[in-house]
């Protein structure tokens, strides 16, 4: 089998701001939207509802020219919906239970090529049936995995997620998530470092918020990286995805892991600058393609 895109499984959902704007999210269809916007074509695997907002996402996705072959329809249960509530900019959560994302079938139309790697996150594994279905795709066509972890109350289970890591050949996670899986961890660093030698990761990427983010490999001392003093913030929504995604830009190119996390931020940084994790704007994209030379 020839080597693919990326594989993206998780959740597609409705953020739905106080202002009463609903804005597509998630943050596995962020990062399969981010990639898409720089050329990558990466495969999304979700479920929507039979309903006017899963038609909306479907025809959101073909007008960015993005693949909707393995988004699934659910006949019974609703697009995915989380309520947003806004505090000095930093986003809270209110996310409903049996959405169609937590019922992903693991039928899936045949893969043509093996994916490049296979990203998922945390929060679309809350319930047996996506866990089954990403069992099923995990075995059926292996490659290295991205773990985004992504803790929402209540919706996680500790045994879960140390699992996922198990499998990760690469683990992303902000400090907050860092501490609850690991609270006899007393700093961000600490954790990153016993996080790569309990579990064997290829990678382990620590995001701080405005303190930026590091990176920790077993083959070289850690990394790190800080947002521009004069960045603006708009809201916050999103911030983690942009970063991952051009993490994963990184991987796939083979940048440097400091040009990387440069690169990463320099995104992310531009997410946080406007309301929302994605912009209609291929502008907005463009202009990180053109400082890349991409």
């Amino acid at each position: 089998m020839s080597q693919g895109g990326p594989l993206i499984f998780g959740e597609v959902l409705f953020d739905c701001f106080p202002d009463g704007r609903e804005v597509l999210g998630g943050a596995p269809f962020n990062v399969a939207w981010n990639l898409q916007a720089f050329g990558q074509n990466p495969l999304f695997i979700s479920r929507v509802g039979d309903d006017p907002q899963g038609l909306q996402i479907r025809k959101t996705m073909k007008s960015w020219s993005m693949n909707t072959d393995f988004v699934q329809y659910d006949p019974s249960r609703p697009t995915g919906r989380v309520e947003i509530t806004l505090t000095n900019g930093e986003p809270r959560f209110a996310i409903l239970p049996d959405q169609a994302y937590d019922h992903i079938s693991p039928v899936f139309p045949q893969l043509k090529e093996k994916p490049v790697f296979l990203y998922h996150g945390s929060l679309a594994l809350r319930d047996d049936g996506s866990r089954a279905a990403l069992a099923t795709l995990k075995r059926t066509c292996p490659c290295p995995i991205f773990l985004d972890v992504n803790l929402r109350q209540p919706w996680w289970n500790r045994e879960h997620v140390l699992a996922m890591i198990e499998d990760a050949a690469w683990v992303k996670m902000n400090e907050d998530e860092c501490y609850a899986l690991f609270p006899e961890q007393d700093d961000s660093h600490s954790c990153g470092a016993m996080i790569l030698d309990r579990f064997g990761p290829e990678g382990v990427f620590i995001t701080m918020g405005s303190r930026g983010a590091a990176a920790f490999t077993p083959d070289s001392p850690p990394l790190s990286v800080a947002p521009d003093t004069a960045t603006k913030v708009v809201d916050t929504v999103g911030a983690g995805d942009a970063f991952s995604s051009v993490l994963l830009l990184g991987i796939m190119l083979e940048w440097p892991l400091q040009l990387t996390l440069d690169r990463a931020q320099q995104f992310a940084s531009g997410v946080v600058g406007q309301r929302g994790a994605t912009s209609l704007d291929r502008e907005f994209y463009q202009k990180f393609l053109h400082r890349w030379n991409l």
